[in-house]
């Protein structure tokens, strides 16, 4: 098994053991009650299996102790419905994109679990293992 970790120039500068790996896009819509909303489904949404009857879906990472690895991806608002290239229109800017990601992981510290970040706006390199092949999107609607 990888620990999931973020390397930036050869450095590895974030990396955590058993655990979710949050690959963050921040949307120029986005406000303080998305990152609550975010924050709260994170922390208690169940996706670790029961260790006692082996089941799966029970536990949320706060109820296994786990860790967080937040990275910052503005991409994941990349619209590739038309053209050649994709459109980061939905993406906010970078400095109010930094701005609340920063919050959203200060809030992600207030839980007391280990978390670990990369580098916002810089070149990273990702490593995670994703057991069952399992990524999920987690999208608040608008209000």
């Amino acid at each position: 098994m990888v620990n999931p970790q973020v390397t930036v120039n050869g450095k590895i500068i974030g990396k955590i053991g058993l655990g979710l790996n949050l690959l963050v896009g921040i949307a120029h819509r986005d406000t303080e009650a998305e990152l609550d909303w975010m924050v709260r489904k994170c922390l208690q949404l169940r996706v670790f299996p029961n260790t006692e009857d082996g089941k799966k879906w029970q536990k949320s990472v706060q109820e296994i102790g786990g860790d967080l690895l937040v990275v910052s991806q503005f991409t994941l608002y990349g619209d590739c419905r038309q053209g050649r290239r994709p459109s980061f229109d939905q993406s906010a800017h970078p400095q109010l994109a930094q701005e609340l990601y920063d919050r959203f992981v200060s809030k992600l510290q207030g839980s007391g679990l280990t978390v670990a970040t990369g580098e916002f706006g810089a070149i990273m390199e990702v490593t995670i293992e994703n057991d069952g092949s399992v990524t999920l999107l987690l999208e608040k609607e608008p209000l």
